[in-house]
């Protein structure tokens, strides 16, 4: 199993965490990753859990929200969207970005590759955040934010890596050391940032 380097696994682990459990990562030789929150057979722990010293809470701090209700309410499915940052501790308008960029708030969308729904999850990663049904806007929008949060808590609160990683994996970034050089994902996080950065985001690519 393809495996990080020990200087770069030590930098992830030394980077502020966003998540509230340990993350296992497994590579796979076509590059695709699969993250779970339980130690499994052939996985590796990337992400340690918040100690004390933290007390537990996330680095984005609150319930994550950067914009009021009142710049995100009139969006399509903004109560799902509202629910989900609540539980995931994300800004609204992190989530109404990737939906905006992924699909167009088109819950029927499917991509080429397989991807499917408001927030295009691909089949191994709906199964991964525990979606149900991939087309129910509801389920694909919780299972996208459970997924961009860990991503997140994975490239310490860097918005750009993220969404880096959510378009092409997170295997890509960190082979790559950042943003991958594939034309779609260089296309893809600018239009994200420019997206939740319009509904109130933090500018500086880095949520803290």
């Amino acid at each position: 199993m393809p495996s990080p380097a020990p200087l770069l696994l030590a930098a992830w682990l030394a980077l502020p965490l966003a998540a509230h459990a340990d993350v296992y990562m497994k590579v796979e030789p076509d590059g695709s990753v699969t993250l779970t929150d339980e130690p499994r057979r052939g996985f590796e722990r990337i992400v340690a859990s918040p100690g004390p010293a933290s007390g537990g809470k996330s680095p984005i701090g609150g319930t994550g929200r950067a914009v009021s209700a009142a710049d995100t309410g009139s969006l399509p499915y903004a109560p799902l969207v509202a629910a989900a940052a609540v539980e995931h501790d994300l800004p609204e308008a992190l989530i109404h970005a990737v939906i905006r960029t992924e699909s167009n708030y088109d819950p029927g969308a499917v991509s080429p590759k397989g991807a499917v729904g408001l927030m295009q999850l691909m089949p191994a990663t709906a199964r991964e955040m525990g979606v149900a049904d991939a087309r129910d806007p509801a389920d694909n929008i919780r299972g996208g934010a459970r997924y961009l949060k860990r991503l997140l808590g994975m490239f310490g609160n860097d918005v750009g890596l993220a969404v880096a990683a959510y378009n092409a994996g997170p295997g890509a970034v960190v082979r790559s050391g950042g943003t991958p050089p594939f034309a779609e994902t260089r296309r893809y996080v600018p239009r994200v940032i420019e997206h939740f950065e319009r509904l109130g985001g933090r500018r500086g690519g880095r949520m803290s």
